[in-house]
């Protein structure tokens, strides 16, 4: 059993930058690909980005490519999305995914083993 707790979301201006953490309880979390989702007011939720359990492959959808980075500490047992150069189309919640050895383009919504309970983005412009 894997929890996870995002921490980072709020209100920030258009051009403006924000990290968002997500720490996972349990065990193993170095044996998980973990990710981010967003689902925006009446919309699916979609996928942003994903890193494997080393660290060393990453994907990320086209929409945010350049501007957002996700990292992972596994000694502290936590996954960051650094976003910037944020836009009113990235408002959302924010949801942290987990899925053990998992390569980073099986990272669907579908197929996720533990989600957090998400934290807001709100960009203005």
């Amino acid at each position: 059993q894997v929890q996870l707790a995002e921490s980072g979301g709020g209100l920030v201006q258009a051009g403006g930058s924000l990290r968002l953490s997500c720490s996972a309880s349990g065990r193993s979390f170095s044996s998980y690909t973990m990710g981010w989702f967003r689902q925006a007011p009446g919309k699916e939720r979609e996928f942003v980005a994903a890193i494997n359990w080393t660290g060393g492959s990453t994907r990320y959808v086209d929409s945010v490519k350049g501007r957002f980075t996700i990292s992972r500490d596994n000694a502290k047992d936590t996954v960051y999305l650094q976003m910037n150069s944020l836009i009113p189309e990235d408002t959302a919640v924010y949801y942290c995914a987990a899925r053990r050895y998992a390569t980073t383009q099986s990272m669907g919504a579908g197929a996720i083993d533990y989600w957090g309970k998400g934290t807001l983005v709100t960009v203005s412009s």
